[in-house]
């Protein structure tokens, strides 16, 4: 009963989307494990790992589109809320180096023994236990999300000034994590990892459990953004956003559901961070640009602003497409690209692709509808 109240609040896309997820989740690692390296079947390592972080930004676009596409706040600052998930990920990853780092310190990783630190910061304490450092990765960007969205609602700050506003937080934070006495590796980052959960992190095994996780995650993620926005919450986060206004002269408390969407749309940014540190053996304080921020936006358009799934989709396209062009000798114009992509999907579908096959389905079902319904008049005319 529980399953089948689930799965009615998804729809034909979605569970073609969720049955995807789940097989890509089984037969990827599957293929990457099981076949030999001589079968044409046979998933690479630095494949896997790279559809795994095209997962993971596809969880930060399913974040974005949560507030974005059904409440109207169009956050330019999500880039940080994914970067502090994945500096929470990676403070772990440094405690478990230990004695192996190159200074062979049992406690303080390499980059605080170059800079001469005598002990551990009191923020860095904890995170050798995963628990803690698991509930760091949702908590951090969550609460930093909750404190924003307190003082920006409680104003009424909307619009692009909020758009501004929350693109001058990451560059802050952007500025403050270059800092080397921030304690969290200045200009290098966290990088050099050896184990997550004791398994060897660049081992066969350890990769292709890592895919399964960040598929799982996404799966999840589009289960509870799915569910939300179809209950009465996300009917008021619509009307948030259709007329904000009108929704406060109703009797809401708009700043309160404003409120809640954001910290829960920053705490799954986060997740996806963390998610991408241990497979891409890195982060720095480049993820905090604002161009990052502004890039998982286009992402959004592109795919479907709105739609959940478009969101996701859009993620994987464009980084795939990214991808494509910045291994040839079309790397220095991809920018070039990007913009144009972005000009040719807000001109040509302002739904998005997602969007805009929604669209042409229903215009195909108001069509057939209109057929069959032509029989009827005629007889009844006769």
């Amino acid at each position: 009963m529980i399953l089948r109240a689930l799965f009615e609040r998804f729809d034909k896309a979605g569970l073609v989307f969720l049955i995807v997820l789940a097989g890509a989740m089984i037969l990827i690692p599957a293929a990457n494990l099981l076949l030999p390296v001589s079968s044409p079947l046979h998933v690479p390592t630095h494949v896997m790992s790279l559809i795994g972080k095209y997962l993971c930004y596809a969880i930060l676009a399913l974040a974005l589109d949560l507030v974005w596409g059904y409440c109207g706040i169009l956050s330019l600052g999500h880039g940080a809320f994914f970067a502090l998930g994945g500096y929470a990920m990676g403070m772990y990853l440094m405690r478990q180096i230990g004695p192996r780092g190159v200074y062979s310190h049992p406690v303080l990783p390499d980059f605080m023994v170059f800079l001469n630190w005598k002990e551990l910061p009191w923020f860095w304490q904890g995170f050798d236990m995963f628990p803690f450092a698991m509930l760091m990765v949702v908590l951090a960007p969550g609460l930093l999300a909750f404190l924003f969205g307190w003082f920006a609602f409680r104003s009424r700050v909307t619009g692009v000034y909020l758009s501004i506003i929350t693109q001058a937080m990451t560059y802050a934070l952007l500025l403050a994590f270059f800092r080397n006495d921030m304690g969290f590796g200045g200009n290098n980052g966290l990088t050099d990892f050896k184990d997550i959960l004791g398994f060897n992190i660049q081992a066969q095994g350890t990769r292709a459990a890592l895919f399964a996780c960040t598929a799982l995650a996404l799966i999840l993620c589009y289960a509870l953004a799915r569910w939300m926005v179809t209950t009465s919450f996300g009917k008021v986060l619509v009307a948030v956003r259709d007329a904000e206004s009108r929704t406060r002269f109703l009797g809401y408390r708009v700043e309160h559901y404003k409120l809640v969407a954001f910290t829960l749309s920053a705490a799954m940014a986060g997740l996806a961070g963390a998610l991408y540190v241990p497979q891409v053996g890195i982060i720095n304080p480049s993820e905090f640009a604002p161009a990052n921020s502004i890039e998982a936006v286009i992402w959004v358009a592109v795919g479907g602003r709105g739609t959940l799934v478009g969101a996701a989709l859009g993620a994987v396209v464009v980084n795939f497409l990214k991808t494509w062009f910045t291994t040839g000798a079309l790397a220095p114009y991809w920018l070039f690209m990007l913009g144009a992509l972005f000009i040719v999907v807000t001109l040509a579908l302002p739904k998005g692709i997602v969007g805009a096959l929604n669209a042409f389905g229903e215009r195909r079902r108001a069509r057939a509808a209109a057929r069959e319904q032509e029989p009827k008049t005629a007889e009844q005319n006769a």
